[in-house]
């Protein structure tokens, strides 16, 4: 599929991996539609940098865990574009907290985070299906994380609800063919703003240098390496769906070595 002249909705799009798909598309010719929940500069600043590539963009307020805002995003995007080509559920939240502190997580915790990181998801698909049922190709990706394939992560539930998600993407898959491909992709220790607060500077900067240090490709994931990966799966990857794709430099890929 061609992105240029296409349209792509981008959830969560404000800053991090999301601003950064936006761009890429933008940079590949792809018209946006950029969703955010709470971060209205960080949507406007990402909608400048697209516009520069010569592409129309439309910046939409919408909370993903609720059903009325997927359906309202879904709906200003026809009204502005007519049209639907990609859907990128990128949206996310999570709790830290240490795996180890099994008091630190409560039930509401566990539904909050699902109810974006999970369910958001899935609402999104079901609003978008009609419109991208017809056109003859379309995409969806989920951004799941390396968390879902190893357990590790923010905190058990986001490392659940990414597992779900990886879990719902297979069966999205089945359901949306022909017409709507449906893969995941799955970052791992993602370079950035966002991770070097949840974890505290120190810790960042340790768990960067260890991952980097057993990485085969010698560095960790980033925005941008992300974004590069959703662009391949659109323009190249036509007969993909149902896929996970990892990009962490192949840093799980290592394993300690045994012990006699």
């Amino acid at each position: 599929m061609n992105l240029k002249n296409s349209v792509a909705l981008i959830t969560g799009a404000s800053s991090g991996i999301g601003a950064a798909i936006a761009l890429a598309f933008a940079k590949n010719g792809c018209h946006v539609v950029i969703n955010y929940n709470k971060n209205e500069a960080g949507a406007q600043k990402t909608a400048g940098l697209c516009k520069a590539h010569g592409v129309k963009t439309l910046i939409q307020q919408a909370d993903v865990s609720k059903d009325t805002g997927c359906k309202m995003l879904v709906d200003a995007a026809l009204k502005e574009f007519g049209q639907l080509h990609v859907l990128i559920n990128n949206a996310g939240t999570t709790k830290f907290c240490e795996h180890q502190k099994l008091d630190g997580l409560d039930k509401q915790d566990f539904l909050d985070i699902y109810a974006t990181n999970t369910v958001g998801a899935f609402q999104m698909t079901r609003a978008a299906q009609t419109a991208l049922g017809e056109q003859p190709v379309a995409h969806i990706i989920n951004m799941a994380s390396i968390a879902a394939i190893t357990g590790v992560g923010s905190s058990i539930a986001y490392a659940a609800s990414k597992g779900a998600l990886v879990t719902m993407t297979l069966s999205l898959a089945r359901v949306l063919g022909p017409r709507i491909r449906v893969n995941a992709i799955c970052p791992g220790f993602v370079q950035g703003e966002w991770l070097e607060k949840g974890i505290g500077k120190e810790n960042y900067e340790k768990m960067l240098a260890g991952i980097q240090s057993i990485a085969p490709l010698k560095d960790t994931a980033t925005a941008e390496r992300v974004a590069q990966t959703a662009v391949g799966l659109i323009t190249g990857m036509d007969w993909t769906t149902g896929e996970t794709i990892i990009v962490d430099g192949g840093a799980h890929l290592h394993t300690a070595p045994l012990r006699r």
